[in-house]
């Protein structure tokens, strides 16, 4: 466990679909201050310039694919919580992300509860931050 610099965390959301970074902003940007990326290559940019406290990231990406974005990242920043989303998730997909240690692996389409809930849970464990649980609507 780390302990968290400050408040309020920085949140990556890597996925080539802009209504989907869209949606996930809408229900982080009351919680915590959000970068975007379209691609692997520029979460990776990111990660490498910016304190990001938590990644989401999709799967199927142009070029890079969540999965390679993952392992890039967590080579730079293992202790950086990565969760990881995709639509056409399969056992497999399932078994590499867990493998390249995704603190959570979520099927689209994803419930608010589900999502909120897997940052809310990576962040706690990460960062010793009981607080965050505050996220999570009644």
């Amino acid at each position: 466990m780390v302990a968290h610099r400050t408040q309020p965390y920085e949140l990556l959301i890597a996925d080539d679909d802009p209504g989907f970074r869209e949606t996930v902003r809408l229900v982080f940007e009351r919680h915590a201050v959000l970068v975007e990326a379209c691609c692997g290559e520029e979460a990776i940019e990111i990660v490498k310039t910016r304190s990001v406290d938590l990644v989401l990231l999709d799967i199927h990406m142009p070029r890079l694919s969540g999965i390679e974005t993952l392992r890039v990242v967590k080579s730079m920043r293992e202790a950086l919580p990565c969760i990881v989303i995709s639509a056409g998730l399969t056992e497999q997909l399932q078994r590499e992300a867990t493998g390249a240690h995704a603190s959570a692996v979520l099927r689209k389409p994803v419930t608010l509860r589900q999502l909120i809930g897997s940052v809310c849970s990576a962040l706690q464990t990460a960062y010793d931050d009981p607080e965050v649980v505050r996220w999570i609507p009644s």
